[in-house]
């Protein structure tokens, strides 16, 4: 039985359903899915996973991801990236200077407001479905986590480029974040290239190009490496029996782990054969493969 993870290197022009597709194809499983969408005009890292690991594919969603990019400064697009029409050119006459002193109000905790076109579910339904037949909904902001901002180059002209790298939590749209540093001096932006780094440390480094998917095998991680940004707990033989069973534990090593957070739970082979959390004096399991 086929499991694991395999972190692909995206071509521009795919959807990351693309990329599972693909992968099923190759594999010749069909329970497969991806731990976080990228933009199709977006490359970079796609972490997929292959058969019932696909049940631990929120741990990795909840991991930092980085990126790098480039955002045209004085023309907005309706999805705010290239792909997208055209709906507002006005020049900025802004430096580089100015991208830096606005850069700090956008690093932290903050509020943001998705895109139209994006697959967040209003009222049942995704945004860019609702988008396509021209249509415009409410959507409520949303509080998202910026770990690390800064711009790395400066193209001046009528239509300024900045260059930029940015590591941020779940749910953050790199589109509305370079639009939202454009408004914040007086004028709109989207994004003209971007490229995912890394989701936690699983970065392109250990990536198979898409188009190299044909040697998965050579690249497939096991559940462990893949959460191994996780805290860790190793037990012995009589504790990973009741893991197995997806026991309780209010005493012993996998009572002992740090509190409210994901703790991956290996054999003594170095395994994965659960995912536990504890709450109180309790751990219970989260998600069982033993």
């Amino acid at each position: 039985m086929v499991e694991g993870f395999l972190v692909v290197d995206k071509a521009g022009g795919m959807t990351s359903h693309d990329v599972v597709a693909r992968v099923r194809r190759v594999t010749g499983v069909k329970k497969v899915g991806h731990a976080g969408t990228l933009d199709p005009m977006a490359t970079g890292v796609v972490v997929v996973a292959i058969g019932r690991v696909t049940r631990l594919i929120r741990f990795v969603q909840e991991l930092p991801k980085e990126y790098v990019g480039v955002g045209r400064f004085g023309v907005a697009t309706d999805t705010l990236d290239a792909d997208g029409a055209i709906l507002e050119q006005e020049p900025m006459d802004i430096t580089a200077a100015d991208i830096e002193a606005v850069v700090p109000r956008f690093v932290g905790r903050i509020e943001q407001l998705p895109p139209m076109v994006s697959a967040l579910k209003v009222g049942g339904e995704r945004l860019y479905e609702i988008a396509r037949r021209g249509e415009t909904v409410e959507r409520e902001a949303r509080m998202v986590d910026v770990y690390e901002l800064e711009m790395t180059d400066f193209a001046p002209g009528p239509y300024p480029e900045v260059s930029f790298r940015v590591v941020c939590g779940k749910g953050t749209y790199v589109r509305s974040l370079v639009d939202d540093i454009a408004r914040a001096l007086g004028g709109r932006a989207h994004l003209i290239a971007l490229r995912r780094l890394r989701v936690g440390s699983l970065g392109l480094d250990r990536a198979v190009p898409v188009d190299h998917l044909d040697a998965w095998e050579d690249h497939l991680l096991t559940p462990a490496e893949a959460l191994s940004d996780l805290p860790q707990v190793t037990v012995d033989e009589a504790v990973a029996r009741g893991v197995a069973h997806g026991a309780k534990f209010g005493t012993g090593p996998v009572a002992d782990i740090p509190e409210d957070v994901p703790v991956a739970v290996l054999d003594e082979t170095g395994r994965l054969i659960a995912v536990y959390r504890r709450s109180g004096r309790q751990s219970r399991p989260e998600v069982v493969l033993a």
